[in-house]
């Protein structure tokens, strides 16, 4: 009976780490944060977004706001009168479904100020890295295989 629990708890840590293990969070604008007059998307280029990331919106509380809208409201900086407003100053949004996504802030002129962002999203879940070429056989040492070893050690440990 513990047997077949530990094997049902390690199989469980083996599907759902990879997913939390592959999220990223991108902190919109790095430094400079959720501000008008900054290029997002020179920031956006080259950065690969997957299902399960987080885009992280920080500007001050009031100055500033998050609309998720589509590629026609974008376009005209112009946000639905039913859309949801994020205003924190320290909006998280997790990326769920794959596709284009666009984001402007609906403050005054903000938006026209190039406060906007567009990126897409891939697949379902950010890939594996690719192997270490430097490991032996095919054989890799990855923090996530490091991490399974030492739950099993440490599950053995209890159950003995």
């Amino acid at each position: 009976m513990a047997f077949s629990q530990f094997l049902v708890s390690l199989a469980i840590v083996a599907v759902v780490l990879p997913m939390i293990a592959g999220a990223k969070v991108f902190k919109v604008g790095d430094e400079a944060g959720w501000t008008p007059n900054f290029d997002y998307q020179a920031w956006a280029a080259g950065k690969e977004f997957w299902v399960g990331d987080e885009l992280v919106f920080t500007y001050p509380a009031g100055a500033h706001n998050v609309i998720k809208v589509d590629g026609t409201a974008f376009n005209a900086c112009a946000a639905p009168s039913n859309a949801d407003i994020l205003k924190t100053g320290n909006d998280t949004i997790t990326l769920a479904t794959p596709g284009k996504k666009w984001y402007i802030c609906g403050v005054s002129d903000h938006c026209t100020l190039k406060q906007r962002l567009t990126i897409v999203v891939s697949g379902s879940i950010a890939p594996a890295p690719a192997p270490d070429k430097g490991s032996a056989n095919g054989v890799v040492t990855s923090g996530y295989w490091a991490l399974v070893a030492a739950f099993v050690a440490a599950l053995a440990m209890v159950l003995n």
